[in-house]
């Protein structure tokens, strides 16, 4: 199979989600925080909700990949086993003693098993419950609740920590401490998974060893015509961002401009698509209040891995994207509505719609007024429950990676 997504609007034909599952049962009033969520979940419920969001994108015509089955079938190779237990028990964390504990622990797990805990967690005294009493610094400073290795809530969010871009992808290394290990999992599946190892995709980034360089796949948007659209973000540095600009113009034979909005780096607009998304080949929808944000533009430069950088203000915002695209200008769909609808749907979600295909999007049941205007633009809304879904600031775009689309 041939990955490839060169636009946000290509008839959507395999993408990657993850259900959620027993780590959400870890959020609580008082760790929600520091798990990057406003809420706690119904698990149960977020279940029944995102099995509907996977039977939409089947019958509109895409295979729906799961990243804990994915994870777990990549585990049974050693070699990668061994790669991602060696990244994610290591003795800087848990000291000598601990370490070898976990790792013994680990070692004793089916692939099944341990995909699972590598997602869900493991306590002190689940781990203690398991392999019996043992002395450990690290043990003798933990309560029993205290999760010795930290649930990864998130991985439901899959377009943050990689996102395909033309003919290759960007394993992302995360901006909060939260999201990190999410990064080896997907390393683990992309470099040795058969549906993935030895296939002809190349690579836009160095995943964990980028560092401090973060880049989001949220806020990475493929608009198509050889451009991509980067949310400078909360989340996506600029460091971040001009490397991978570097990476797909000097590597990619198809991308020819990467411009760059500067954000706000706020909570409210973590990423590029809680606030700016498309539903066809220059149509976008925007959020009434994100305004027009000054912009990079980056192109090849005249040596070898060298980038040309230019910048403009915010007025010309829409140009510079119209320019980027090769076309005279852009649509832009803004809902109208009071500034407390607006900002109300904005936090729900609104403009996270996932376009399975032109004129065609995944969007949230709740946000009735955004998608009847949608559908007055000619939109063809398919919702989704978000009740449960929706307490993790994400929708249906953030909750799914695409690795293949049709060409327009």
């Amino acid at each position: 199979m041939t990955y490839h997504v060169a636009s946000e609007v290509g008839q959507l034909r395999q993408v990657i989600v993850h259900r959620p599952g027993l780590e959400m049962d870890r959020l609580t009033p008082s760790n929600k925080d520091a798990l990057l969520f406003d809420d706690v979940m119904w698990t149960g419920q977020a279940q029944r909700d995102h099995d509907v969001f996977a039977d939409a994108l089947r019958a509109e015509g895409a295979e729906v990949l799961y990243v804990q089955e994915l994870l777990a079938e990549t585990l049974e190779i050693p070699e990668a086993r061994e790669y991602v237990s060696a990244e994610t028990f290591e003795e800087r964390w848990y000291g000598v003693s601990g370490n070898r504990y976990m790792r013994e622990y680990a070692d004793t797990l089916s692939a099944a098993e341990l995909a699972e805990h590598l997602i869900v967690g493991i306590t002190k005294d689940e781990l203690l419950e398991r392999i019996g009493a043992r002395e450990s610094a690290y043990f003798a400073r933990s309560d029993g609740d205290f999760m010795l290795l930290r649930c990864l809530p998130n991985h439901y969010f899959t377009r943050d920590t990689t996102c395909w871009v033309y003919g290759g992808v960007s394993i992302n290394s995360m901006q909060m401490p939260a999201r990190q290990r999410e990064t080896v999992n997907f390393e683990a599946i992309y470099r040795w998974h058969p549906r993935f190892a030895g296939q002809d995709f190349k690579r836009w980034s160095g995943g964990l060893a980028d560092g401090p360089a973060t880049i989001e796949g949220g806020d990475v948007e493929v608009i198509g015509n050889g451009a991509v659209l980067v949310g400078l973000s909360e989340r996506t540095t600029p460091s971040g961002f001009e490397r991978l600009a570097r990476a797909l113009l000097w590597n990619s034979d198809e991308v020819r401009t990467v411009v760059g909005v500067v954000m706000l780096r706020d909570r409210a607009q973590m990423h590029l698509d809680t606030v700016m998304t498309m539903v066809n080949e220059n149509t976008f929808l925007k959020y009434k209040h994100l305004g027009m944000l000054p912009s990079v533009t980056i192109t090849r430069g005249g040596r070898p891995g060298e980038i040309e950088v230019s910048t403009a203000p915010g007025e010309d915002m829409h140009t510079v994207i119209a320019q980027a695209l090769d076309v005279p200008e852009i649509r832009v769909l803004t809902t109208p509505e009071d500034n407390f609808a607006a900002e109300r749907g904005q936090w729900n979600d609104a403009c996270n719609v996932l376009t399975v295909q032109p004129n065609v999007v995944v969007a949230y049941d709740r946000n009735t007024v955004a998608n009847a205007y949608l559908e007055s633009e000619g939109v063809r809304v398919i919702t989704v429950p978000s009740a449960e879904l929706g307490r993790g600031r994400g929708g249906p775009r953030c909750m799914s990676c695409p690795t293949l689309r049709e060409d327009i």
